[in-house]
């Protein structure tokens, strides 16, 4: 993995964590870029030293998943099974899916196949492998509705 594919893949990691913020203290936007960009990017907390990550693609993912929001929780909604909800999904999922369909379908330089594998790889730090299974085949699905 080169330089670039690290720091993409430290920016995703990154903005499900600060959509996570967001959604559960309502932090505006601009103070919880600034705190990623001071505190959090490539830094090191209790030990953890956490890559460095490109920071306007990390501003870019959570920008246009706050900015998009609704667009892109109707296309997750669109793909659940019968009788599920956005809200019944646990928040750091929503936060994976949110930010994994933004990139399907507003970051046309990323490949489908890379933006899926790498919100699968962030679905990992979090769940089981069926989780991650669950990120795949959803993704995926998006990825048909808005990259034809």
């Amino acid at each position: 993995m080169n330089d670039r594919s690290k720091s993409r893949s430290a920016a995703r990691l990154a903005a499900v964590q600060a959509l996570y913020q967001l959604e559960m203290e309502g932090t505006p936007i601009h103070v919880l870029l600034h705190e990623f960009h001071q505190h959090r990017l490539g830094a090191t907390i209790e030990d953890v030293t956490y890559a460095q990550a490109e920071e306007s693609f990390f501003d870019d993912v959570v920008q246009g998943v706050d900015r998009r929001r609704e667009e892109i929780d109707g296309l997750i909604v669109a793909r659940l099974s019968k009788g599920w909800s956005l809200e019944r999904l646990d928040k750091p999922m929503r936060q994976i899916l949110r930010a994994g369909a933004y990139e399907l379908l507003a970051r046309q330089d990323v490949a489908t196949a890379t933006a899926i594998s790498e919100y699968v790889d962030v679905a990992h730090a979090f769940y089981d492998k069926r989780e991650a299974g669950f990120v795949n085949g959803l993704l995926d699905a998006v990825a048909k509705d808005v990259r034809k």
